[in-house]
């Protein structure tokens, strides 16, 4: 690493710290030309590759903008939006990939807006999906519907299992 006051193109690392949950590196170094100490930080770097081939650092910025407006007018918080962006990143650097695809960033979003307001998710969805007829949203509101009653039926089985005697 270059020393940034004396322009020396080696410096010694003098101590390492993670910062942000681990997403992070500080790193404290020292230039053997000059003496002085200087911080740098590293950050490892995830690229999401567009539909049509362009690849662009991911955001959380731009997750949390697309679910903003895909919640506008609906009661939810910006911190509920912050958190969902949050588990989204979690989602996508789990795989443990440098590069992924956008598609696999929509889908990450899918879930967790689901659970966070379903009309919010179908506006989502119509989009990211390119709903083109009434029929795609009959068949994801179908879907939504499948999915509550499969809840609901889990919370009415457990209920009726707590009932019983052993």
């Amino acid at each position: 690493m270059r020393c940034p006051y004396c322009r020396h193109a080696d410096s010694r690392v003098v101590d390492s710290r993670e910062a942000d949950d681990g997403q992070l590196i500080r790193r404290r170094r020292a230039c053997p030309e000059c003496g002085k100490r200087f911080t740098t930080v590293e950050e490892a770097v995830l690229a999401v590759v567009k539909r049509s081939g362009v690849t662009e650092p991911f955001s959380r910025t731009k997750i949390i903008g697309g679910v903003r407006k895909a919640c506008q007018g609906r009661p939810v918080d910006d911190d509920s939006i912050a958190l969902l962006a949050q588990r989204v990143e979690e989602t996508v650097r789990a795989k443990g990939a440098a590069e992924i695809p956008s598609h696999e960033v929509g889908l990450a979003i899918l879930g967790p807006l689901r659970d966070l307001d379903e009309v919010a998710y179908m506006r989502f969805a119509s989009v990211y999906r390119s709903f083109d007829s009434l029929a795609d949203f009959e068949r994801e509101i179908e879907s939504l519907r499948a999915a509550a009653r499969a809840r609901d039926n889990g919370g009415a089985d457990a209920v009726e299992a707590a009932g019983r005697p052993n």
